[in-house]
């Protein structure tokens, strides 16, 4: 026996690395169909890597007070050798991040991923995106531009539209009367040490609970129903090395996207780093326009297209609060007999291309000034948003559905 084959006997004597490692990986067997929409759950984890790693490496030079934090900031850009591109990379990464993830988010809608047995999949992954819209917003603060500033100063003044409480519960979450270096250090804390053990420990069960009720597939069959006398499924293919190697081309792909952008459009045309954010926070100085980074503008949109009622915010926040809330109980308010938008009724797949108008549709108007007329259309594509959920029941119980085949259709090995 070689002293490789006698260190793991070792090894797996004290912990369960091979066996581990055959569940998850050599014997973990995979829909042989998974297509272009499934390279988006690896991806996420290889921006979760990214954003560690860097954001590691950030934290050495970055110094979380207010009278430090943008110097420091200008001083990574400037005088550290690399540090415009680990900066630039987390910056970037953050944008990417959510871009993977909300592709990730679509393809579950498409093939029904969130349907039983996967309700706990799902729900995990909804606790991670909550985690990375608080990640994200406690990481916005840090650079202490004038932007981050005055977004912040929007969004924490919110927790007051809520009665009785909400004065108190401001000045908890700022640690102070106002926005100032007690509010970042506190972010600081949270955005390095506390979201990211939770990010990473939601993804850790996230793949727990995914690999052991299985992938779905674009189909939206059971590959488990048909096996062969090993009981190896005739539809599957061991996850490694088959789609080791294939998501691999999908990675390569995604950095030269990724380090395109973070070298020649690290600022995303000032969707990704706003221009007033290359100045310091100044509380006497408001930017002309102030928004929310790009992946929080669909739920900005409705926020502010939503009316006050006697003066207070209190119903944006809680549209804008049930437009994410309401994505929990999404197994539960599908009722078609199959999963995949390949065989659902015309009525999904209108109701889903709506949805997915609407959100766009918010996500831009988040980001521009407001007006008269897209305020208007922001609550149209509010309602809509709300009526691709609360209709589901309806619509995906009475349309007629293709019957789904016995096995996976392509992606044959």
């Amino acid at each position: 026996m070689s002293m490789g084959k006698r260190f793991m006997h070792w090894v797996d004597a004290r912990f369960p690395a091979t066996e581990t490692y055959e569940y998850h990986m050599s014997k973990y067997y995979a829909p042989k169909n998974f297509n272009f929409w499934y390279f988006f759950g690896v991806l996420s984890m290889v921006v979760l890597a990214n954003q560690l790693v860097t954001g590691i490496w950030l934290t050495m030079m970055f110094n979380p007070s207010a009278e430090g934090a943008f110097a420091s900031v200008e001083y990574i850009m400037r005088d550290v050798q690399g540090g415009w591109l680990i900066r630039y990379m987390h910056s970037t990464g953050a944008s990417a991040f959510f871009v993977v993830v909300y592709l990730h988010m679509f393809r579950a809608l498409l093939y029904g991923s969130y349907k039983k047995p996967r309700e706990l999949v799902w729900l995990i992954g909804m606790g991670i995106y909550l985690c990375l819209m608080a990640e994200g917003f406690f990481g916005y603060l840090l650079p202490w531009g004038n932007m981050s500033f005055w977004g912040a100063q929007v969004i924490l003044n919110l927790p007051a539209a809520i009665p009785v409480i909400g004065d108190a519960l401001g000045e908890w979450i700022k640690g102070d009367y106002i926005i100032s270096g007690i509010t970042l250090n506190r972010f600081f804390a949270l955005h390095v040490v506390a979201i990211p053990l939770i990010l990473v420990g939601l993804v850790f069960v996230h793949l727990v609970a995914l690999h052991h009720v299985g992938s779905n597939n674009p189909d939206g069959i059971d590959i488990k129903r048909l096996k062969d006398k090993n009981g190896v499924p005739l539809d599957g293919v061991a996850f490694h090395p088959y789609y080791t190697v294939h998501d691999m081309v999908g990675i390569v792909v995604f950095f030269m996207v990724f380090f395109s952008v973070v070298f020649f459009f690290p600022e995303g045309g000032g969707y990704f780093l706003e221009p007033p954010n290359f100045e310091a926070a100044n509380p006497l100085k408001t930017p002309p326009h102030i928004a929310p980074v790009w992946y929080y503008t669909p739920f900005y949109a409705m926020l502010r297209a939503t009316p006050s009622m006697f003066g207070s915010a209190l119903p944006g926040v809680l549209v804008m609060g049930g437009a994410i809330a309401i994505l929990f109980v999404l197994p539960w308010l599908d009722r078609s007999p199959v999963r995949s938008i390949r065989y659902k009724g015309w009525m999904s797949h209108v109701a889903l291309t709506i949805f997915v108008i609407s959100f766009l549709v918010l996500g831009y108007l988040g980001a521009t000034p407001a007006s008269d007329l897209s305020t208007i259309i922001a609550r149209v594509c509010t309602i809509l948003y709300f009526l691709f959920f609360i209709l589901m029941p309806f619509y995906t119980s009475i349309e007629t559905c293709k019957q789904p085949p016995e096995r996976v259709t392509g992606g044959h090995h």
